[in-house]
């Protein structure tokens, strides 16, 4: 009786904290069960050890519109989600991130100052209207072209080697402390003058 007993709360106390994460875009969560991560049927959910210690993940091009549930992905280093319905992302709890691929969306902003240790960023063919990246001292490669951005500051990027934000709104353009630059292209803005 005692081992049955035993048993039965070994069984309660499993069960009472595994834990799953809310993954409410079928697409994502089916995308995450081709991947393995999960598993049929879609239930709007994935379990949360199965996406913990996952370090790269591709969803491009599966019409996802809400990627909420990535936040538990904690040791993501590499986002590939471009080519999908995506209006927002939140990445603020991804702070293992040093690349992020997230072009060719509908992302109206993108907040990536917790992810410091940023590499390479990859936001364009969006609608974003700003984009701060002055956390992001390690960047070493930002795409931003084909957005709505009126103003960049790139003066703390000081490592950026890789620089394209064509396309978009910008009236000024200051690279005087990105030294390590080697290509930039800020054609089809509204520049005026441009010291480099």
């Amino acid at each position: 009786m005692k081992k049955l007993l035993l048993l039965l709360f070994l069984g309660f106390t499993i069960v009472g904290f595994s834990q799953n994460t809310a993954i409410p875009d079928s697409n994502f969560e089916q995308a995450l069960i081709d991947l393995g991560f999960d598993t049929a049927p879609i239930n709007g959910s994935v379990p949360t050890a199965n996406i913990s210690g996952v370090t790269s993940l591709n969803v491009s091009y599966k019409n996802i519109t809400d990627l909420t549930g990535i936040e538990d992905f904690t040791a993501l280093a590499t986002l590939r989600c471009y080519d999908n319905q995506l209006t927002s992302l939140d990445v603020s709890n991804n702070t293992a991130l040093n690349s992020l691929f997230c072009f060719d969306n509908q992302l109206t902003s993108l907040d990536v100052s917790n992810n410091t240790g940023l590499i390479n960023l990859s936001c364009e063919f969006n609608q974003l209207i700003s984009l701060d990246v002055s956390n992001n001292t390690a960047l070493n490669y930002l795409n931003c072209r084909s957005n709505q951005l009126t103003s960049l500051d790139v003066s703390n990027n000081t490592a950026l080697n890789y620089l394209n934000c064509r396309s978009n709104q910008l009236t000024s353009l200051d690279v005087s402390n990105n030294t390590a630059l080697n290509y930039l292209n800020c054609r089809s803005n509204q520049l005026t003058s441009l010291d480099v």
